[in-house]
């Protein structure tokens, strides 16, 4: 027993030293030089642009869920969404059959980004103001190649606001979105039908959703010098103002001030004092007025219809003031006939002033602010 035991270790022994012989006869590897390796061949394929005879077609649409805020002081809004890409990759076609599924499905930033190591459309927000936050991605794959990507946006975009006509505006809303790095000789972005959106599902404070469209248009800047422009997917949207928050709050308490400050013109005209007291409170009206406005109206530099209108009424304040010391002096030095008739001719010439100032300005507004 102790003599097979023997034999077993001796063939151990000699087989040890056949495996070092072999190591010890190979050829040593030049020091400071490693052997190359190859990248996974489909990976690298997989991560360049898709085959296409001209530039590849990328087709978006944005389906509207909500927009969250509309600020005029910074001119930005928030709006929330699922966009849509589509393209076509013949690299990720499959056989129904062999895959055992009729579509593929990559849910989730795991699963996309670990398992579908492709080329895929980085789009981003090109007039972003703020924070773009992205969630709830799928991506799925059909047979033939056609790639589809959906993620939900919430994001603050920055689009220019026409103020002249507030409280009696409408804005237009743009979110313009492009394929990052590319140029329209590249890429080339198309609109993806989607439903249309129900207005009435859209409730902005302040504000009525009255309709939203998509097209495609041609930045003017381009990503690297000497290439065109990127092509953009732009959402726009189309919101009115909902002015009955301005006209109950400002416009119509202040006409009502201002009407009942030409009192003054039915007031003994020796009572000077009690004149002055009138309009001197309509006057105080107008300035506190203007401090809400400023809390209201974003700090612009031209003025709008609710501004002109405010100052117009400060004017008209300030005017009966003067009317009040022509009269208290025309009955200083004994012409009351003189006063009387400044008093009649004020009872209807500041309406008729007010009326006209305010419906002129109204129509320019319209006309030069379109």
């Amino acid at each position: 027993m102790q003599s097979r035991n023997n034999g077993i270790g001796l063939v151990i022994i000699l087989l040890g030293c056949i495996s070092a012989m072999r190591i010890f006869a190979q050829e040593p590897a030049p020091s400071g030089v490693l052997p190359e390796a190859s990248p996974p061949f489909s990976e690298t394929v997989l991560l360049s642009l898709p085959p296409s005879d001209g530039p590849l077609v990328v087709q978006a649409g944005f389906q509207l869920h909500d927009i969250n805020m509309i600020d005029d002081q910074s001119e930005t809004f928030e709006f929330s969404g699922i966009l849509t890409l589509r393209w076509k990759d013949p690299r990720q076609a499959f056989d129904p059959a062999v895959e055992g599924v009729k579509e593929k499905f990559y849910q989730g930033n795991y699963q996309f980004n670990e398992l579908a190591p492709a080329w895929y459309p980085e789009v981003a927000l090109m007039n972003v103001a703020g924070m773009v936050e992205k969630k709830g991605l799928l991506f799925r794959v059909r047979p033939d190649g056609t790639c589809t990507l959906v993620e939900g946006i919430n994001a603050v975009a920055k689009s220019k606001l026409q103020l002249r006509r507030f409280p009696f505006d409408r804005q237009h809303l743009q979110a313009m979105f492009a394929v990052m790095g590319y140029s329209r000789d590249e890429v080339v972005m198309e609109v993806l039908p989607i439903p249309s959106i129900d207005p009435e599902k859209i409730r902005v404070p302040q504000w009525h959703f009255e309709h939203a469209e998509s097209r495609i248009v041609e930045a003017d800047v381009a990503f690297q010098e000497g290439e065109s422009g990127p092509s953009m997917f732009v959402f726009e949207m189309e919101l009115k103002r909902q002015f009955m928050f301005v006209m109950r709050l400002v416009i119509m308490p202040l006409f009502l001030v201002v009407i009942l400050s030409w009192s003054v013109f039915w007031m003994d005209r020796a009572s000077i004092g009690d004149r002055m007291s009138v309009s001197f409170v309509g006057l105080l009206t107008v300035v506190a007025y203007q401090i809400v406005l400023g809390d209201i109206l974003p700090h612009i530099s031209y003025l709008t219809l609710t501004n002109v209108f405010v100052n117009f009424s400060f004017m008209l304040m300030c005017a009966t003031i003067v009317v009040n010391l022509f009269v208290g002096e025309f009955d200083r030095s004994g012409r009351g006939e003189a006063s009387n008739r400044l008093d009649l001719r004020c009872r209807w010439i500041f309406p008729l002033v007010y009326g006209i100032l305010i419906i002129i300005t109204t129509t320019l507004c319209f006309l030069f602010s379109r």
